[in-house]
């Protein structure tokens, strides 16, 4: 299972027999496109195949809130092979109320957080804000 070998732990270490604390973890889904997605109490993988056929795997680490992209190509030795699209950090982009952010009403109108959360206030039912 290739998802299970990237989940464990760093190094290949192995874990040690006895009583272990519990992780919170999802059993791996497969879509009929081949994706796939799994995860254990600090690593997200998913893997799919982008528009060129290739597959990606996208790794998020939830703890240090990062986001890695690889993509690997196959075929014959010489071009069989893996690369980083991209990376970075994502703390900030979780702070965001809205980017590129498309919704509109029935009228074509932009409807942002901060308009969703006058209407829903204007309806007495006002979302919380946890920050």
């Amino acid at each position: 299972m290739l998802l299970g070998n990237l989940l464990q732990p760093a190094g290949g270490a192995q874990q040690t027999p006895g009583p272990q604390p519990p992780q919170s973890q999802t059993p791996m889904m497969v879509g009929a496109s081949g994706a796939s997605a799994d995860s254990n109490n600090r690593m997200i993988a998913v893997t799919g195949v982008d528009l060129t056929g290739q597959s990606v795997l996208y790794l998020v680490d939830t703890q240090a809130m990062q986001l890695a992209c690889y993509q690997a190509t196959g075929g014959a030795g010489g071009t069989q092979g893996i690369k980083l699209v991209g990376a970075r950090r994502i703390e900030l982009d979780l702070l965001l109320d809205g980017f590129n952010d498309k919704t509109e009403d029935s009228r074509g109108r932009s409807l942002g957080y901060k308009s969703l959360q006058k209407m829903f206030q204007d309806g007495g039912v006002a979302p919380g804000d946890s920050r």
